[in-house]
């Protein structure tokens, strides 16, 4: 099997050399990031963000650093699914007031230091370190130290959705990498990973592009074991949809399988703890998620700026065909699905 879509092998700048337009040799998608992200053009259509989850059996934990023209944010959230108890803390500062990101992913280090709050992201050629501290709203000290590995020869889905010359994301998206390390809030601890460094798994979206005033999206991910395969989801919905590209892939064994078409998504925003299906109509993908948690999160400033998710929080299960013809049936992937609406 093999996608219509273009495949990039070399690196490419996202835009015009104004930082204007859409370069139309940026249109494609690539298994490696290779996008430079020279965005220029009118404030407040720039968004850019690297946002990092980890799945860790029984509780999760996300990591944002973001710059939206409108204003930066940083946040660390955690959830023990389990019990769901939540905690965690976030910081909003205005337009250039310490949140920046570098043009290339994981080029810089993402640092803020802001009061109780801190959150340091730095990279090197073995993967991703992620470091933060903060203070509970009860006011217990809360830390987080974890490494997420870069295994040798990794792939991830890198592609850009371009709605018109002037409206157009770049999005890296990364599954199954394993982390290793810990979250302790007060007097808790949770480890994550284990000796092998497998039982957890790091996520990342990155996030660089000039969006609509009002979008809808889906995303969703999984990671874990099937046999001898270590197997990584990366599906998305809506906000591609009549694009010519996708954010689709199946990823076995740290090679992707680029999956071309959009998926079918079944779910109820309304009962969002209702199974999730996913369906590719070619054949490559068939998953369902049982969540066992909501992260619902509402935000309305105005008519014009605000957002509701729910993003939901369980295992998946179903079957899958690489590209190579492979199938492999899998059960309790960890994993996570999402939609999004944004006003923005």
């Amino acid at each position: 099997m093999a996608t219509h879509e273009h495949e990039l092998t070399q690196p490419v700048d996202l835009c015009t050399p104004d930082g204007l337009l859409l370069n139309p040799a940026a249109k494609g998608w690539s298994r490696f990031p290779l996008h430079r992200a020279n965005l220029g053009g009118p404030f407040g259509l720039n968004k850019r963000w690297d946002y990092w989850a980890i799945l860790a059996g029984d509780f999760i934990v996300s990591l944002t650093f973001a710059d939206v023209d409108h204003l930066g944010l940083a946040d660390v959230y955690w959830a023990d699914l389990a019990t769901t108890e939540t905690g965690g803390q976030a910081i909003v500062l205005g337009a250039g007031e310490g949140i920046s990101l570098p043009e290339r992913p994981g080029t810089d280090p993402l640092i803020i230091d802001h009061g109780s709050f801190s959150l340091h992201i730095t990279d090197d050629e073995e993967g991703t370190h992620l470091v933060a501290s903060w203070v509970e709203l009860d006011g217990r000290p809360g830390s987080l130290d974890v490494f997420v590995g870069l295994p040798s020869g990794h792939e991830s889905l890198n592609v850009v959705i371009p709605w018109s010359d002037e409206l157009f994301n770049f999005t890296s998206k990364h599954q199954a990498r394993p982390a290793l390390g810990e979250l302790t809030v007060g007097d808790q601890r949770w480890p994550i990973g284990g000796h092998d460094g497998d039982a957890s798994w790091g996520v990342l979206d990155v996030g660089r592009g000039r969006w609509p005033s009002r979008i809808a999206w889906n995303w969703g991910g999984g990671a874990g074991r099937s046999g001898s395969h270590v197997i990584g989801l990366q599906i998305g919905a809506k906000w591609t949809a009549g694009s010519g590209f996708t954010e689709n892939a199946l990823i076995v064994d740290g090679r992707l399988s680029k999956i071309g078409s959009e998926l079918e998504w079944i779910y109820d925003w309304d009962s969002p703890m209702k199974p999730w299906q996913i369906t590719d109509p070619n054949g490559q993908l068939d998953a369902i998620l049982t969540p066992r948690f909501d992260k619902h999160t509402l935000v309305d400033v105005s008519p014009e700026l605000g957002s509701e998710v729910h993003q939901v929080f369980g295992t998946w299960s179903g079957r899958l065909v690489t590209d190579d013809d492979v199938a492999i049936e899998f059960n309790d992937l960890q994993g996570f699905a999402e939609e999004a609406r944004q006003r923005w």
